[in-house]
């Protein structure tokens, strides 16, 4: 582990458990959550050996905290777009039929190396470290942590739901113009809100609809959930679909087309779209035509 900073306990200290003497005292852990976290994962040092949250802290006890690091064996040379990046944090695209980070070498954490610059800051990571996970088949838009503040920081805002994400997904049938989705998800509170952005007829399946979706919640799978629930999956998803909406060799059409933000250093407004990959268009039209053909 590498420390990114050393906090020297003052005089007034008067015996105060580490879980609460560290609340305000480093911009790396702005919150009481991000304080027990830290303490719980070894990252907080008292005097040379790792703290425990009731450890008492005493007049000149030393405080490190640190940035932890895992040794990267191999980078994977596979070009990603960056559609933003600065010294805290990038954004990357993430290509669909690759995981974000596993037990394996072609992960998207592998290819980071590969295609950010490394940060400049004394907290600086030493393997930039994405800070939420897409699914394996989805594409789009991936936030990375370049240095153990932003690390702290955006997680943070993931918490308070302050980064607000949008996706598009191609779906089975005519779905309504806009709603709620709200089932449960692996027991836990799940909501999502949809837009229709086009329907079109389909010889396979009645209809396709193209959707906007703006989860409020980020539970493992909830947009795949959610569609297959109401009756309509999404097209490519070959867990919560049927063989009626699986074409060979074109994936899952979902994909993150949109993040926003409010930069956790700079304050400025991050907002950041891509368009939905070239297939969306493809199967839609091919869809449309064989409709009018019939």
């Amino acid at each position: 582990m590498k420390i990114i900073q050393t906090i020297t306990a003052d005089q007034d200290t008067g015996g105060a458990r580490l879980s609460d003497y560290l609340v305000g005292k480093s911009d790396f852990l702005p919150s009481r959550k991000s304080v027990r976290k830290a303490i719980d994962q070894g990252w907080i040092l008292v005097n040379g050996q790792i703290g425990s949250t009731g450890k008492r802290i005493q007049p000149g006890y030393r405080i490190d905290i640190c940035a932890p690091d895992q040794p990267l064996l191999r980078v994977l040379p596979l070009d990603i777009p960056v559609l933003f990046e600065d010294e805290y944090l990038a954004v990357v695209q993430k290509p669909s039929g690759i995981p974000v980070s596993g037990n394996q070498y072609r992960t998207l954490q592998q290819a980071l190396p590969h295609n950010i610059q490394p940060s400049t800051m004394p907290d600086a990571l030493h393997l930039p470290r994405p800070v939420h996970r897409l699914d394996a088949p989805t594409s789009g838009l991936l936030m990375i942590a370049k240095t153990a503040a932003a690390a702290v920081r955006l997680g943070h805002l993931f918490e308070q739901r302050g980064i607000h994400k949008t996706y598009e997904a191609i779906v089975t049938g005519a779905m309504p113009e806009s709603g709620r989705l709200s089932t449960p998800v692996q027991q836990l509170e799940a909501i999502t809100d949809f837009f229709r952005k086009e329907i079109v007829p389909s010889p396979r399946n009645g209809y396709l609809s193209h959707m906007i979706l703006q989860p409020h919640t980020g539970r493992t799978h909830q947009l795949r959930i959610h569609l297959a629930t109401a009756g309509h999956p999404i097209m490519g998803d070959k867990d919560y679909g049927n063989p009626g909406n699986i074409y060979k060799g074109k994936g899952l059409f979902l994909c993150a087309t949109g993040l926003r933000c409010q930069h956790p250093f700079s304050g400025e407004t991050l907002d950041i779209r891509i368009a939905p990959p070239n297939k969306f268009s493809l199967l839609l039209d091919r869809e449309r035509s064989r409709s009018t053909e019939k």
